[in-house]
């Protein structure tokens, strides 16, 4: 991705280019990574709508959300089934536990809605980054076009993420909110090697 395109994303750090390099190796564990991904960004919302269940905006925006990302796990699921790979055992998401470590606990409980729709939108940009490396990187022809079809989805999901914070809160705040976790997530990627056996 372009300096331009990250900064419409408006992430600080491009992806290490080694990054798609051992992806590109390690097909069989990006995708068994991407379809727990999947898995994580239904749960993700599920949970949205159980805290905040009286946010009808919310509830509207992300209820369909969930039927999105669980059929993207069916879709990467289809893919690695096609490939004779097999889901194996849950791993941990470091890139996302350390974004979850910088949420802030001192904040009012009105706020703490913001820096999870902050949280989701940051994992969705880089997602949507990550996507756009396999897409214009692969080998194989036709997973590039799977992963392109992922990078305009994420797009999309980053963009709810933004809108739906800008529903609920003041558009300053969220600016404010949004810098913030740009530069958190610079340091966290900062911190992690890259590895092709992870999406992040």
């Amino acid at each position: 991705m372009s300096n331009a395109e990250n900064s419409i994303l408006g992430l600080k750090l491009p992806t290490d280019p080694r990054w798609v390099d051992l992806a590109s190796i390690s097909l069989e564990e990006i995708l068994t990574d991407h379809a727990f991904c999947e898995q994580k960004a239904a749960t993700q919302c599920i949970s949205l709508i159980q805290r905040y269940s009286d946010k009808i905006d919310l509830v509207n925006a992300l209820s369909p959300l969930v039927t999105e990302e669980w059929g993207h796990f069916r879709m990467v699921w289809a893919e690695m089934k096609k490939r004779g790979y097999v889901l194996g055992a849950q791993r941990k998401n470091d890139y996302v536990n350390l974004l979850l470590q910088n949420e802030p606990k001192d904040v009012p409980q009105s706020e703490k809605m913001l820096h999870r729709l902050m949280i989701s939108a940051m994992i969705e940009a880089r997602s949507c980054e990550r996507f756009r490396l396999l897409s214009e990187n692969l080998e194989e022809e036709a997973l590039r076009k799977f992963y392109y079809k992922f990078m305009v989805s994420e797009a999309g999901h980053y963009r709810l993420f933004i809108d739906l914070a800008e529903q609920y809160y003041p558009l300053e705040t969220v600016r404010a909110a949004w810098q913030r976790w740009l530069i958190i997530e610079e340091k966290v990627l900062q911190e992690l090697a890259p590895r092709g056996d992870r999406m992040h």
